[in-house]
């Protein structure tokens, strides 16, 4: 099993920047892609960015040019950094862990963890 906990989340005005990070324990190894989805209330999570064992990565592209996906294998250790936020922006955002390569959707992750909220006011 692998648990994953994210942190950074919180309240920025519109262009600041926020770095979200999330921490795998357990079995993380074996996760081959993690990714960030975000959802706001009413709404279907969606795919953010994502990336891969081997640092390839994929986004959405209504983040292209504004956000980065990094992750640190030897801490067990993926990041969001978020720059340019607008309100838009604004949803809970979630770290999710894949045993498999290149998923793209929600489905096709095994683990979640609890979400952070992101709030940008305008």
């Amino acid at each position: 099993q692998v648990q994953l906990v994210e942190s950074g989340g919180g309240l920025v005005q519109a262009g600041g920047s926020l770095r979200l990070s999330c921490a795998a324990s357990g079995r993380s190894g074996s996760v081959w892609t993690m990714g960030w989805f975000r959802q706001v209330p009413g709404k279907e999570r969606e795919f953010v960015a994502r990336i891969e064992w081997n640092g390839r990565t994929r986004y959405a592209d209504f983040v292209k040019g504004r956000f980065t996906i990094s992750r640190d294998n030897a801490k067990n250790t993926q990041y969001l950094q978020m720059n340019s936020l607008t309100p838009e922006d604004t949803a809970a955002y979630y770290c999710a862990g894949a045993l498999g390569v290149g998923t793209l959707a929600a489905s096709d992750y095994n683990y979640w963890g609890q979400g952070t909220q992101v709030t940008v006011s305008s």
